[in-house]
């Protein structure tokens, strides 16, 4: 599926910036509060390992969307109750390593990953953080980490990360699960219907119902940052129009 494949262009990207690094880079402070480019790095591989064991381990315990059985948190060792930001961020303190040995780390795990993801079964419902995923929309959802992260890194370091058509997937992402930010605050996502610009500034992505009352429109590179929570709303230059536009803006994410 043409998802997978994009999955590992995203990664053979990273790949291309990391090997480019010094150790002084791989030591620096990235946007990620209280992370260094190593453990951005580290946490990628943890999770990528994480996909893998998830593919082996089978379908989660119930229809894919009623909540995962085991899945990223367990992996993680998290206690019951655990936030998944704050199951990371301990994971990642446990098994904090050299910049070469994190690296190494990743480019395994991220081999392994998209090859279990392709060999799935992909009807098959995979535990996860918040719900369980099938295969494609796992990698999705992976495809969206790896390149919030990679801004992580690139942007505290001045190396440049132009946008890309795979930002299709993640402005895909960020409008389906609408549902899910609502969700958490008791509420119902209003229809909503995204027209968003594609890199090249001539194509046009849209997304949800046409009729839809209130609609979001603008770069899709703003669009996925504010999903993945690397701009904020009013800073994003997006034009947010009718009675639900504005805060489906400021709930949209990629992750959970």
């Amino acid at each position: 599926m043409e998802i997978f494949d994009d999955l590992a262009a995203e990664l053979d990207n990273l790949d291309r910036i990391l090997a480019g690094l010094d150790e002084k880079a791989w030591l620096a402070p990235s946007a990620a509060a209280g992370w260094t480019v190593t453990d951005v790095v580290l946490h990628l591989a943890q999770t990528e390992e994480s996909v893998a064991s998830t593919v082996a381990a089978g379908h989660a315990a119930g229809p894919a969307g009623s909540g995962p059985s085991g899945g990223l948190l367990a992996l993680a060792g998290a206690a019951p109750g655990t936030s998944v930001d704050d199951a990371v961020d301990a994971w990642v303190r446990r098994e904090r390593a050299a910049p070469d040995v994190v690296h190494a780390r990743w480019r395994a795990a991220r081999v392994a990953s998209v090859a279990a993801l392709r060999a799935a079964a992909p009807a098959t419902p995979l535990a996860w953080a918040a719900a369980s995923l099938r295969p494609a929309a796992l990698a999705t959802t992976r495809l969206a980490e790896h390149w919030a992260h990679a801004l992580d890194i690139t942007d505290p370091l001045g190396i440049p990360f132009p946008d890309t058509d795979r930002l299709r997937h993640v402005a895909w992402l960020a409008h389906r699960t609408l549902p899910y930010a609502y969700g958490a605050l008791g509420e119902q996502a209003p229809a909503l219907r995204c027209a968003l610009t594609a890199p090249d500034g001539v194509t046009v992505w849209e997304y949800g119902p046409a009729d839809a009352e209130s609609s979001i429109s603008g770069p899709v590179g703003a669009f996925c940052r504010v999903g993945a929570r690397r701009l904020a709303p009013d800073a994003a230059g997006l034009i947010a129009e009718g009675p639900d536009a504005s805060r489906a803006l400021a709930l949209l994410r990629t992750y959970a």
